[in-house]
């Protein structure tokens, strides 16, 4: 399926609609997250992406600008050597002015400051998310691609890779090529501020309950202090280990996120089948909520309060370090808008993606859990990536 100037219209159109919805006044959104450009324009440049409150948006590409004319299908895109240039076409006067108060830096601001005379300054950041949030057929098309390859991957190809004596770091190797043989775009996307990854988050045994910084249930050790990520080189694989396999996959830039644990050489204890089970339980539990018109707190506190306080214990993360979610956007970015939490009361739309992922760690053993990536749709959440599996046991 192709990108169409028509989609990218459409995109184009709903997004200023949402703006005079939301910010009334506002005269400019200014976009300088590459992804974001992407989604309007259809390529990704290191530019500058400026939209009106009329509908007329302008793209300032420095490099590539050849790329960029021979990729995207747009009209309004111009060759950029400084911020003098993008005003020299758009006007100088941006009146009320909406940036990406997560992205830009103050030196960014300062730089188009210069060549730009802006009235006000307000964050654009939720608004774009919430724009992004609702995907098209053409979206769709692509993230059903990814969950189709990322079942497949995890569920048939990932037990073959599994082997006595190889680090976490070796694994996570063997997966990222094998990825990439399968399909996969090579890199996964994060919009959170100085988010990193390389595979996903890949740990033996309790090394799966080791705090990190990255806001989810799962834990890693990663090489070391100044790389928490990947795998431990010293960690090896033996004998009654559970493998923890947190990565997200893509293809043409759309992503899709999908956990599943494994046994290896053994069947795993009664305590972690049982924990799994009712993982896989909420799973389907919040798929079946995810409908239009429904509040995405509303979900996150109907789930809670069916649990029982003793399983709330190490249920989405271990001891203290608990994610205080159950689900999250996805698409061109791994981490998007909206969040399964209390904190927020935005209500589902069809055609919304999410990554719904309960897990819970087990003392002395490991993260047990699932998760999948779901569209919203007026019967509930259609799954992308196959839903919830046990524990796959591998050469017992």
């Amino acid at each position: 399926m192709e990108l169409t100037k028509e989609e990218l219209d459409a995109r184009l159109e709903r997004f200023c609609r949402t703006m005079s919805i939301a910010h009334e006044a506002w005269d400019t959104a200014v976009i300088l997250s590459k992804v974001s450009q992407y989604y309007f324009t259809g390529t990704m440049q290191d530019g500058l992406l400026i939209i009106k409150s009329d509908g007329q948006a302008y793209y300032f590409v420095r490099r590539s600008f050849e790329r960029a004319m021979d990729e995207s299908p747009v009209g309004y895109i111009y060759p950029m050597n400084s911020y003098r240039d993008a005003a020299a076409v758009a006007g100088e006067s941006l009146g009320n002015t909406f940036v990406e108060k997560e992205i830009m830096t103050l030196a960014h601001f300062e730089r188009l400051s210069k060549s730009f005379q802006i009235k006000t300054v307000s964050a654009l950041d939720k608004t774009l998310l919430t724009v992004r949030s609702v995907k098209s057929q053409y979206e769709l098309y692509w993230m059903q691609k990814s969950g189709e390859a990322h079942r497949t991957f995890l569920e048939k190809i990932v037990p073959s890779l599994l082997e006595e004596g190889i680090s976490e770091a070796e694994l996570a190797g063997r997966l990222f090529s094998s990825m990439v043989t399968h399909g996969h775009q090579g890199i996964s996307r994060f919009q959170m501020f100085q988010t990193e990854m390389v595979v996903g988050q890949v740990a033996f045994g309790t090394n799966s309950l080791y705090p990190t910084s990255f806001d989810g249930p799962g834990g890693a050790v990663g090489i070391s202090p100044a790389v928490p990520l990947l795998g431990s080189r010293e960690r090896r694989l033996k004998k009654g280990d559970l493998v923890f396999v947190d990565i997200g996959f893509g293809i043409n830039g759309y992503h899709s996120d999908k956990t599943q644990v494994y046994s290896f050489g053994v069947f795993p204890s009664d305590e972690a089948v049982s924990a799994h089970k009712k993982c896989i339980e909420i799973q389907s539990e919040l798929a079946s909520l995810l409908k239009p018109g429904v509040i995405a707190t509303d979900i996150y506190n109907a789930v809670f309060d069916g649990l029982d306080k003793n399983f709330i214990q190490n249920f989405m993360g271990y001891e203290k370090r608990q994610a205080r979610f159950l689900g999250h956007g996805i698409g061109l970015h791994v981490d998007e808008w909206p969040v399964i939490s209390q904190g927020c009361s935005d209500a589902l739309a069809e055609n919304m993606t999410l990554a719904l992922e309960p897990k819970k760690g087990i003392p002395g053993v490991g993260m047990v859990g699932v998760e999948d990536t779901y569209i919203v749709t007026p019967s509930g959440g259609r799954c992308l990536t196959g839903g919830g599996r046990e524990i796959i046991v591998v050469g017992a």
